[in-house]
């Protein structure tokens, strides 16, 4: 069964805790990892790229010149495309990027990514954030205690104010619900820290 060192909220070690073999310790699923990964970046594009069509552009509102007689070759409006200001064939116009995936697969992806990082000795568990008021030094220090890298994605169980303004002026540091925990926040984090509570409600959740 894997396990996580436990830290107490001032970084000091209490011991570890042992992660759910159903979550934690599943073997890794890299085909559906990568098609997590793919539809969550796919799913984040704006899609309001847009490009106007011969019909769109201003202008263009009659023949530039008689048909026959001028030894040109015939125009029918001065916004088709070869011509300068004229409209884009083919271009973007606005659409949406996202991908379907069954609930069960990205499920899975998620299970293979904790697996994946908890194998890598990525996860730690800290009891629980007591701060009443913003702390962002004593955080900063929590993180240097507990070697955190550089990239660092805290998962609570419950919105903190407090702990939100002491995380959010530490480059590189994300803090999300357990309820919103991703696939690529989990693969490209150095240092996931969750808190029991965090851990117990994923636990549940995808076990």
């Amino acid at each position: 069964m894997p396990s996580a060192p436990m830290r107490n909220q001032d970084g000091s070690e209490g011991g570890s805790v042992e992660l759910a073999d159903s979550v934690f310790g599943v073997s890794v699923h890299h085909a559906v990892l990568h098609q997590a990964v793919l539809r969550q970046l796919a799913g984040s594009r704006q899609g309001t790229h847009d490009t106007k069509t011969r019909g769109e552009v201003s202008g263009g509102g009659r023949k530039p010149y008689r048909q026959k007689g001028t030894g040109r070759a015939r125009q029918g409006s001065i916004r088709a495309p070869h011509w300068r200001g004229g409209g884009t064939v083919f271009g973007p116009t606005p659409r949406g990027y996202q991908m379907a995936m069954p609930r069960k697969q990205r499920r899975l992806a998620l299970r293979s990514a904790l697996a994946a990082q908890a194998a890598d000795g990525v996860i730690q568990v800290v009891d629980e954030f007591t701060y009443e008021q913003p702390k962002t030094r004593e955080f900063a220090t929590f993180l240097e205690k507990v070697g955190a890298g550089r990239r660092v994605l805290v998962v609570v169980d419950e919105r903190s104010e407090a702990l939100e303004l002491s995380t959010r002026n530490i480059p590189q540091v994300k803090l999300i619900l357990a309820s919103n925990i991703n696939v690529r926040d989990v693969l490209i984090a150095e240092t996931i820290i969750m808190t029991k509570a965090a851990l117990a409600a994923i636990t549940e959740h995808l076990g």
